[in-house]
């Protein structure tokens, strides 16, 4: 994997257009793979009772797909306000991962700029700019990522709306079993950034993790998923860079 480095201190960039569109237009694929998962929370809000100004207000405010969908759901339960806060916690945890996978390409720009982006982060812009990154393509970062992060705000609240309107309107479409998306888009996230043997064996050794973990509370079982991949990827990166080195 190619090496993510810093640069010298830059000033606060602007969004040109060329940087910008750039990063929207790569993160076409995710949008259309994100549109089933937007709608899929909009009918499940209104289908548990949630307002509509509460379920676009989540989506604006939130901003986070898996945890909007565990926080509808267990609201619906009745669950008390300290797990849901406990629970959407640690599965936004993995974010803390992406940050640091890409501090080093953005620890030059200004501190507000880093806070604008760390609020926009998501798995898909995530894996739009590390993908660029890791390619060596030149790339002014700040416009491309934002770019790519207004693109999928822009999505989500507008995939949400149609939810919304769908879920007041056809009856029982939050069981037409669209969230095969939420699966399918994190499978196109992962898959091009297994690099070597090192990530393979990472990623299959969090996905058995998450298989027989899946029944702890608190979705404790996405965290022991996460720790397990990572060791094993820590483990296996020197060997698997020494067996590059030595090749001819």
């Amino acid at each position: 994997m190619t090496a993510i480095t810093s640069s010298p201190a830059q000033p606060a960039p602007n969004l040109h257009p060329a940087g910008f569109w750039q990063g929207a237009r790569d993160t076409l694929p995710m949008l259309i793979g994100a549109a089933p998962f937007g709608i899929i929370y909009g009918t499940l809000a209104i289908s548990h009772g949630l307002p509509v100004w509460a379920t676009l207000l989540m989506s604006a405010l939130v901003y986070g797909g898996a945890s909007q969908f565990i926080a509808v759901t267990l609201l619906a339960a009745g669950t008390s306000a300290p797990i849901i806060i406990a629970t959407t916690f640690i599965v936004n945890l993995r974010h803390a991962l992406y940050s640091a996978a890409l501090l080093p390409a953005v620890s030059a720009l200004p501190r507000s700029w880093r806070a604008v982006m760390a609020w926009f982060l998501t798995d898909e812009t995530f894996a739009i700019v590390f993908h660029k990154l890791d390619s060596g393509e030149p790339v002014r970062l700040a416009r491309f990522y934002m770019g790519s992060a207004l693109a999928m705000f822009g999505n989500w609240l507008f995939w949400t709306s149609t939810g919304i309107v769908l879920g007041q309107s056809v009856p029982g479409i939050a069981n037409w079993g669209l969230e095969f998306a939420m699966v399918a888009t994190f499978v196109g996230i992962v898959v091009p950034l297994l690099k070597d043997r090192s990530h393979v064996a990472a990623a299959l050794a969090a996905a058995a993790v998450a298989i027989v973990a899946r029944g702890l509370p608190f979705k404790l079982g996405l965290m022991a998923a996460a720790l397990v991949g990572i060791t094993v990827g820590v483990l296996l990166a020197p060997k698997a860079q020494a067996s590059v080195e030595a090749q001819p």
